[in-house]
């Protein structure tokens, strides 16, 4: 009996092998009688096998050891499931993975910050004072960031505000590194980015590396002959005698008269694209571009998201300094005293130019590699033939600028809806492909379009600039329809045609229109400033404002509009029509503008499949909003804009009648199904 009861306990050890103190003993006393007591002295060992009889009475019980959790494991209804459950995992990891990877193929490009939203710019010396000085400052665009905010903006471009002895607006700059006193201090500038970023806004900035101050340190040095400034900035011989100088050839100022100066500490003559107070750096020196890359860089870590670089077509001149050719050969030569009255083959956009903008743009792609901070670089080409504009796109795998700003609406004098159609068409044709447009209808060097066209073509405008293809442009003020100021005694010394239109901002009809509470404002303000504010149209049903931000929530949230083509079907000497459409989208955006006197338009004419009546989304004249319209005949009053929808499966676009006369930046399609966009079109 002893002997039975040994191998008893050595058979029931076996079986429990590390069972001690797990916890669960309940299972041990039915172990033990289910086992044959019978049986022979290797059963202890044999039990490890796999075809041990001892097991077909033992159900898995909590606590097993692993030599008896192995033998059920192979058994083939413990077995199957998971061997099944692991390849039905493998094949939706491998499912997810391939569709993962065919989504990003077949996704076209996302929409970056610059393009998703319009730009708003702001010439900050008008825009709030803050300190009761009568100058506006940074501290006072800060305070105003909920305004904009609620305008749908994207983006905050603000223009010069470095240290500078005011000379043509600020473009002087005696420190590249420093804000000017008038505006505040760097903390001040700090707390504005901080404050930009936090309302998911992004800021840029104006750049103009082409020139400085003649009190900057760099030309102070310059004239001294100091070290490495010797050559900053373009000297040469001249003849000076008795006040009168000669200059070393007939080069011309942007603002007439020679482009060369005098300067009597160093016995020369310095080289000036524009003021005698604005020399030009020598871009020929690689330390002078070495400076300007610090420059950028450091307000790049200051966290601006981009900048504006303006005058880049003057960064270089020819060395040799052989006369530039009249253009009317016929004129004495001593009488060629007019910016206009030479070809400029010899001071503008010179061999290497373009090499200068792509190192901006290197230098921003250091900045530009953490998601999410994509720093955008635009170049301010006036001035330029729509050709050498857009050289500024760079090439098919050189990039240069993200967009060269579009200011040719801004230089209309006269609306109507063939010079309208003609600005937007020279653009569409001549981009290159797969490049951004953008339209800007105002400017610190334009006159506003209320005093160019009138007031009844603000809203018109607005709903151009919104339903093109592209980035709209907005100077401050141009949402609320301001205008130029009617005044001729200034306390500036500036030429008074470039202070019109930069007149305090029009907050509301408080004294200086609620822009400062000093007693004297740098500028008057408009003196409609009663009736045309913010605070006014906030209020009104129909106002200009109101309209705007209908426009801007619009573009915000319609594919049509960011993503879809763009195409043209008829104008004239009153109006522009044209379609938004985007494959996948079975509707349609029909914009209908009226720039001349009233006229009737008959869509039916254009497009026979168009349905009879189609309906309102957005109109300038918001009592028709919602309604429908007869395509047989549409009655448009002078300035009036209509946006159109209707459902349609014959999107333009596909026909052969209408393909050459269809753009699109970034070609995509929209999937419902999927409610994504893709590039299998």
């Amino acid at each position: 009996m002893a002997e039975d009861k040994g191998k008893r306990d050595s058979i029931g050890m076996s079986l429990r092998g590390c069972r001690t103190n797990n916890g669960f003993v309940q299972n041990e006393d039915i172990l033990e009688k289910e086992l044959d007591l019978g049986s022979p002295p290797d059963s202890a060992v044999a039990i490890l096998g796999p075809a041990e009889p001892a097991l077909q009475g033992i159900r898995p019980y909590a606590g097993m050891p692993k030599e008896v959790l192995f033998q059920f494991s192979g058994q083939a209804r413990y077995r199957v499931p998971r061997e099944v459950l692991f390849w039905l995992t493998v094949a939706s990891v491998l499912v997810l993975t391939v569709a993962t990877i065919a989504i990003i193929a077949v996704s076209p490009k996302c929409l970056d910050w610059w393009q998703a939203g319009p730009i708003y710019q702001i010439y900050p010396r008008s825009f709030k004072d803050s300190d009761q000085d009568g100058n506006g400052d940074l501290r006072g665009i800060q305070e105003k960031l909920d305004y904009i905010a609620s305008l749908n903006i994207k983006t905050i471009w603000i223009t010069s505000f470095y240290k500078s002895s005011l000379k043509d607006f600020r473009h002087g700059v005696e420190d590249f590194q420093e804000i000017d006193p008038i505006f505040g201090t760097m903390k001040d500038f700090e707390d504005l980015v901080a404050a930009i970023h936090d309302k998911g806004l992004k800021l840029i900035i104006d750049f103009i590396p082409n020139h400085t101050s003649d009190e900057h340190a760099w030309f102070q040095l310059s004239r001294n002959r100091t070290g490495k400034y010797t050559d900053y900035y373009i000297w040469h011989d001249c003849r000076h005698d008795g006040g009168t100088t000669t200059p070393p050839n007939n080069w011309l100022s942007v603002y007439g008269n020679s482009s060369w100066h005098f300067d009597e500490v160093r016995n020369q003559c310095y080289f000036h694209q524009f003021l005698k107070e604005q020399p030009d750096l020598n871009f020929h020196n690689l330390d002078v571009q070495e400076e300007i890359k610090e420059i950028i860089q450091f307000w790049l870590k200051k966290g601006v998201d981009g900048f504006s670089f303006d005058a880049v077509k003057f960064l270089l001149e020819a060395e040799h300094l052989r006369d530039e050719a009249q253009v009317n050969k016929a004129q004495i030569p001593d009488t060629v005293t007019h910016y206009w009255e030479l070809y400029h083959d010899f001071t503008t956009t010179q061999v290497g130019m373009h090499d200068i903008v792509r190192s901006f743009r290197q230098t921003m792609d250091q900045y530009s590699r953490e998601p999410g901070r994509y720093r955008f670089m635009g170049i301010e080409a006036y001035g330029e033939s729509i050709d050498r504009t857009m050289m500024y796109y760079g090439l098919p795998f050189i990039q240069e600028a993200d967009f060269p700003f579009n200011n040719y609406l801004s230089k209309l004098n006269t609306p109507s809806g063939n010079s309208v159609f003609e600005v937007i068409t020279s653009w569409m044709e001549n981009m290159p492909e797969g490049k951004w447009p953008n339209w800007m209808i105002g400017g610190p060097d334009n006159a506003r379009l209320t005093s160019r066209f009138g007031e009844e073509y603000v809203n018109i405008m607005n709903m151009l600039i919104f339903t093109l293809p592209g980035t709209p442009i907005t100077y401050y003020g141009e949402e609320i329809g301001m205008r130029n100021i009617l005044v001729t005694n200034l306390n500036e010394s500036y030429d008074v045609n470039t202070l019109l239109s930069k007149s305090p901002m029009q907050w509301d009809n408080s004294s200086n229109a609620g822009f400062s509470e000093a007693s004297h404002t740098w500028l008057p303000t408009n003196s409609d400033y009663h009736t045309v504010n913010v605070d006014v149209q906030k209020t009104k049903s129909r106002s200009a404002l109101k309209l705007y931000q209908d426009l801007s929530r619009l573009h915000a949230n319609e594919l049509l509009l960011s993503r879809g083509w763009f195409c043209y079907l008829r104008n004239d000497s009153h109006s522009v029509v044209y379609t938004r459409e985007l494959d996948g989208i079975d509707r349609v955006f029909l914009v209908v503008l009226n720039f001349g006197e009233s006229t009737t338009v008959n869509l039916k004419e254009m497009i026979s499949n168009i349905p009879t009546r189609v309906r309102i989304r957005l109109s300038t004249n918001s009592t028709y909003e919602g309604s429908e319209v007869d395509t047989y005949g549409i009655l448009l009053d002078k300035g009036e804009g209509l946006i159109l929808e209707y459902n349609t499966k014959n999107l333009l676009h596909h026909q052969t009648a209408f393909r050459d006369r269809c753009f699109v930046s970034n070609r995509a399609c929209y999937s419902s199904v999927l409610n994504i966009l893709h590039n299998l079109c």
